[in-house]
């Protein structure tokens, strides 16, 4: 599930929309806010039909607030943690009582929070504060929040599971949604996914179609190295270079095809070289700090 930016420039799930839907104006009852959540709920139909294996499905806001998409979910057993926004109204005390997700913030109690990491990120583990409670009937159903112990910063997710689950699950799926955003982030600043200009449907579908077979390439060839440590929150000491990334293997195939005269192809690889222990050093120190700061909290 991805954000609205790239659903406006037709991409869903790596997926084009149709050639009817290329419009600056979507012909769809709602307008462009319910156009992206229908969408990925035919999409997310499809794949589940053809056989993918999926237990969870995570999205921001502008799917999380679309009952439709989370009803269709929960019909095929699918769990989620979607986004929604501050204002949603939950059911709590057994549903008998609706309230707004930020005014249950306030009434939770210092012992309803618990420091746990979303996952690891470029400078060490993403620490924030998390609390949940039962919404509806049944133990399927919560609202998850999350607190930026930095700066104070709420998000709120509603979950549905068949069945029960922990804290550290939902957490889990909650930040899955990171390596969404850098894959964007990737298919944009190393293989321009969005430099183009929409004339016609054939000329954005080949642009598209070639933008993400060369990142596919890209990610496959980064994806060959060695295991990495069992815990990636400590990553292993050791001078080594890190592995290579995307950015730089697209670095080092644009010098080997195209390389400036007065360089020779030696001298990129020492760059690479140097260029990645120097990374893996600073990735070192950064997670250094980040656990001696979690530990002293």
């Amino acid at each position: 599930m991805q954000h609205g930016d790239l659903v406006r420039q037709g991409v869903i799930g790596g997926l084009p929309r149709p050639p009817g839907l290329l419009a600056s104006q979507p012909r769809v009852e709602g307008g462009a806010g319910h156009l992206q959540p229908r969408l990925a709920g035919q999409m997310i139909a499809a794949a589940l039909d053809a056989g993918v294996t999926a237990s969870w499905v995570t999205g921001d806001e502008a799917y999380g607030q679309d009952p439709q998409l989370r009803a269709a979910l929960e019909a095929r057993g699918t769990g989620y943690v979607l986004v929604v926004a501050c204002s949603t109204r939950v059911l709590i005390n057994s549903g008998r009582t609706p309230v707004r997700a930020d005014t249950v913030t306030g009434r939770l109690p210092a012992t309803a929070w618990h420091r746990q990491s979303a996952g690891a990120g470029a400078k060490g583990p993403r620490y924030y504060d998390w609390a949940w409670l039962q919404t509806g009937v049944g133990e399927h159903r919560h609202l998850l929040i999350r607190h930026n112990p930095a700066t104070q910063e709420l998000a709120f997710y509603l979950c549905w599971s068949p069945t029960p689950v922990a804290l550290s699950e939902l957490v889990r799926v909650a930040g899955t949604r990171w390596c969404v955003e850098e894959c964007f982030q990737a298919a944009k600043g190393q293989v321009g996914l969005d430099h183009y200009q929409v004339r016609n449907w054939t000329a954005w579908h080949r642009h598209i179609t070639l933008a993400m077979l060369a990142l596919a390439f890209l990610a496959v060839a980064a994806s060959t190295k060695p295991a990495r440590p069992a815990d990636p929150d400590h990553p292993a000491r050791s001078s080594e270079p890190i592995d290579l990334t995307v950015p730089e293997i697209r670095h080092l195939l644009a010098a080997a095809f195209n390389p400036p005269l007065q360089y020779h192809p030696a001298r990129f690889l020492h760059w690479s070289n140097w260029r990645r222990r120097h990374q893996v050093s600073a990735r070192r120190s950064h997670y250094r700090r980040r656990l001696a700061d979690e530990s002293s909290t």
